[in-house]
């Protein structure tokens, strides 16, 4: 993803375009799986890891990243497709390898719908799936 491409998605979240901001975007665009604060410090050496940080809890306040737990390392973010800084309407399952520790995105796999009993109202969701991934099962 290119500056001028995440500089739009950051102002389409209300999200204010910093140079830490941008980088930060930019990191996670260029990753095809979910990543980790710590993977994210490693790419990222320009930028300490308490900005890294501050970034990403920014992007979640405003629905720019997804948080994904259950993993081995931790909590991984992704970007949200959603163009909305209101809703997230890019809701997806995770699976994650317990072999690798990898964790992928399923896209275009549907979140089962849970009703809720009455009084309770759902802010967010996190499905996560555990099993071998496809390239732990060739080995």
């Amino acid at each position: 993803m290119d500056e001028a491409t995440c500089v739009r998605l950051l102002e389409e979240h209300d999200i204010k375009p910093t140079a830490n901001r941008i980088v930060v975007a930019k990191a996670l665009a260029a990753s095809m799986q979910p990543q980790s604060l710590t993977e994210l410090e490693r790419k990222i050496l320009t930028i300490d890891k308490s900005n890294v940080f501050r970034a990403l809890m920014l992007f979640k306040e405003h629905h720019l990243v997804h948080t994904i737990e259950g993993s081995s390392d931790g909590t991984k973010y992704e970007l949200c497709h959603s163009h909305d800084h209101e809703h997230d309407d890019d809701q997806h399952p995770h699976f994650y390898c317990e072999q690798c520790h990898e964790t992928y995105c399923l896209d275009y796999a549907e979140v089962p719908e849970v009703r809720l009993p009455e009084g309770f109202t759902m802010s967010s969701s996190n499905m996560m799936i555990k099993g071998i991934c496809p390239h732990c099962q060739k080995r």
